[in-house]
Formats: structure tokens, sequence, C-alpha cells
């Protein structure tokens, strides 16, 4: 006879294994529209199935397996309805999940089944096969490249508040976003600190974004998007450089290449503030080490292989700005485990 907590471990091993099918259900969710169709209210999968172009029996065993995972409900009528958690899938709700799984049902996802690759050969999954690495091929198709931001934007949405509440951005007069994206967290920032002028530096298909961005939140008078490489050049003499989300997308070598470039452009006053999550500082409930990290740093290992985008601690941040010229002066932890570093150049 099984021993019952053999038994507890087989089955939650097996939860564990068929995992895949639940993101791949959510994402196939997202495609089909589910969210935004049950969004009005209670609806059967029959009555589904024409507005999304789906086989109704095939739909119906969809939506029940998605059921348990408190992504719908079923009423006893047959009818099917959207959860608050399954909520978060519709395109206008703060911080949406939607745009992340439009990019896991796409390259991303695919993304993943070559993931024993990237383990055996220390080489990027994505590479192998899109045959060129992420952000040229974002670049390539405009398109993707929008729904990639707005993923970007969406997870920056769950944080800005807690960046805000723990940092003061009124003592930085000019202010650069390097790699700053679709321009939402430059615009963000001016609106709630009037006092600032900004530019958001990115690559050329990205600045259009950016452009738009910055017209549409009547900023045109106190920021610009400058096409720029962070590998080259940035705009000289800021009070303050910041790099959200951008060094855990590169490796050690590259990271550093990026800071120095940063540092170069520094002041003597001037300041560098990273904002990125750091690996030793979340936690979940039960105290231990929260399982997001851990997910995130195999996500950068298929896109990016291991050299090159990783999830970090503290002190290896730390080592990286040691060691491009830069002193770092705090660290804030934020609650959701984001930290914001804020580093000087170093004085000699």
């Amino acid at each position: 006879m099984l021993h019952p907590q053999l038994r507890d471990d087989a089955a939650r091993m097996r939860m564990l294994l068929y995992g895949q099918l639940v993101s791949k259900a959510v994402c196939t969710a997202v495609e089909l529209g589910l969210p935004e169709a049950l969004a009005g209210g209670r609806r059967s999968a029959e009555d589904l199935a024409g507005d999304v172009d789906a086989h109704p029996l095939a739909l119906r065993r969809l939506l029940r397996a998605l059921v348990p995972f408190d992504v719908f409900t079923e009423e006893p009528d047959g009818t099917f309805a959207l959860t608050r958690l399954g909520a978060t899938l519709l395109p206008d709700t703060p911080g949406t999940a939607r745009p992340s799984a439009l990019l896991l049902a796409g390259e991303v996802g695919r993304t993943w089944q070559e993931f024993g690759h990237s383990v055996r050969t220390g080489d990027s999954a994505f590479t192998l096969l899109h045959d060129c690495a992420l952000f040229e091929h974002l670049e390539r198709r405009p398109e993707r490249r929008e729904v990639f931001d707005r993923s970007q934007e969406a997870g920056l949405r769950l944080e800005l508040d807690e960046i805000f509440d723990a940092v003061s951005f009124d003592r930085y007069p000019t202010i650069v976003d390097v790699g700053g994206g679709n321009g939402h967290l430059m615009c963000e920032l001016l609106h709630r600190t009037p006092g600032s002028t900004g530019s958001v530096i990115d690559l050329p298909g990205t600045v259009q974004l950016a452009e738009k961005r910055i017209v549409e939140g009547g900023l045109t008078d106190r920021c610009t998007a400058v096409v720029g490489d962070f590998f080259d050049s940035v705009t000289p003499g800021a009070d303050l450089y910041i790099l959200s989300h951008i060094l855990h997308d590169w490796g050690d070598d590259s990271a550093v290449s990026i800071l120095r470039t940063c540092a170069a452009a520094m002041p003597a006053h001037g300041r560098l503030m990273v904002i990125d999550l750091l690996t030793d500082a979340a936690a979940d409930d039960r105290g231990g080490r929260h399982r997001l990290p851990a997910l995130m740093d195999l996500y950068m290992l298929s896109l990016f292989g291991a050299a090159g985008g990783q999830e970090r601690t503290g002190a290896e941040f730390t080592a990286l700005l040691t060691a491009a010229g830069l002193e770092p002066e705090e660290t804030r932890v934020l609650p959701s485990g984001m930290g914001v570093i804020t580093a000087r150049r170093r004085s000699t």
C-alpha cells in the first residue's frame, strides 16, 4: 500500500507536469475572445460558439476545465460566467494579463517547447526557432512589438503605485528613461511630477509608439522620444537615468556595458535608478522563496540563453553597478519583490 504522503506527492507532481495545459487553455480562451464575450454576463457554450468561431462541445469542455482554476464559473443552467480572476484577461482591466497571454499563445509559448535546447546547450531556444534574437524579431514585426510593449506596460501598471510610494522623483528636474519602450513609465512619472521634463530612448520602431503616447498624454512640451542605442550613447547631462526592467534582458557583460554608457552620460550630481525584480527579496505568504522569480528566470533562459537575460539578487546587481564604475546608494525593496536601486558615479 502506498504511503499517503507519497500518493499526495505523486498527485502534486502530476499537476506540475500538466500545468502547461492550464496555460494553453487560458491563452486559447484569450485568443478566442472569451473574456470579452462573457463580460456582459452569463452565456452558454452553444451561444458563445458562434461568436468566437469554436466547436460548441469543445468550447464547453474548455470553459468547464477552467472552472476549477477560478477563471470561469458554471451555473446550474449550464451557462458560464467570468470570475474576478478571469476579468484580469479583459483588455481594459488595469494591469491586464491579456497581452501576456497573447505573447504566450505565440512566439514565446512556442519557444518553451524547445526549452530543453537551452538547458542542454546554453543557447537561446527563441533564436533556434526564429533565426534571430528576440528584440531583432520584434523590430522586424511591429505588430508583435506592440503586443510585447502592452505586456510590459500592463506589468508595470501593477508596480507603479508602489514605485511612487517608495520614491520621490521631485528632486530630479530632468529624467531619461533608457530603453523606455512605449513611454508609459515616463508619461506616468511626468504626470505625477509636474516640475520635471523627460525623454525616452529606444529603438526606431518603439520610439514611434512612445511619440504617440507622449502626444496622447499632452506632454509634448515636457517630453521627447529619442532614437538611440544604450550600448552606444544616451542623452548626456540628465539628473536621473532610469533602467526599468532592462538589465534582466541581458547577460552580465552586456548589462555592465549598458551601465557604463549611462555612467558616461551622467553629470557628477546625476543618479542612476535600476528597477528590476530582486530574486532574494520576494517571499510568499509562507515565508519561503516566491515562485515567480524562479519562473521568470527560466523564461529569460528560454529567450536569451544561459549567458543572456536573467533575474538577479541584490548582490548581483551591486556587482554589475560596481563593475561599471557606479556606487549603489540605496536599495528599496517593494512589497511585490521588485527592487529600486539608486546609484551614483563612483568618486575617484
